[in-house]
């Protein structure tokens, strides 16, 4: 599975879910049991790359405003989301977390910001296909620490000031 096969995946299962993340997960474990044992472990491997990738405070921060607040595990479930949300709104906010102002068309942090299912649907079709646990992905170490310069996800101020579109249209009295 190629990269564009993953971003495929991910597109056509969050389009037929309607946007409900679980609902996603669940379609992608049904795709994903459909193919044999190496494309879903290449297929995590993708997903963890981005997993791995979007450990910037920068998100973090964009977490934090959308949910009204990110802990770990929340941050953790937002990732998965975002990954889910396809390439385009991915990448764009990769590169510039600010820019999830203009990528998302709403949010309603009821239902959106948690994918933590669709972090475990590689695991889970390849226990369903194999009977046994996904192998290691032969994946650098997870960063210890997100990418980018710190800052208080407590002060208003300064979330407003990292991320001003964001904070804006999603927080801005």
């Amino acid at each position: 599975m190629d990269e564009t096969e993953f971003w495929e995946l991910i597109d056509s299962t969050r389009q037929e879910a309607d946007g409900d993340p679980q609902e996603q997960a669940d379609l992608l474990v049904e795709r994903l049991t459909q193919l044999d044992p190496d494309a879903v472990t290449y297929f995590a491997r993708h997903f963890e790359s981005r997993y791995n990738r979007s450990y910037q405070w920068d998100l973090w921060a964009a977490a934090w405003i959308l949910l009204d607040g990110a802990s770990d595990d929340a941050f953790d479930s937002f990732r998965c989301w975002l990954i889910g949300q396809g390439r385009e709104v991915f990448e764009g906010a990769a590169h510039d977390a600010d820019a999830l102002a203009e990528l998302l068309d709403d949010f309603d942090e009821e239902l959106d910001g948690d994918g933590e299912e669709l972090g475990f649907a590689a695991d889970e079709a390849y226990e369903q296909l194999t009977g046994t646990v996904l192998p290691d992905l032969g994946l650098p170490e997870a960063p210890a620490d997100p990418d980018g310069v710190p800052l208080n996800m407590e002060d208003p101020l300064a979330l407003a000031d990292r991320l001003p579109r964001l904070w804006d249209r999603f927080r801005g009295e």
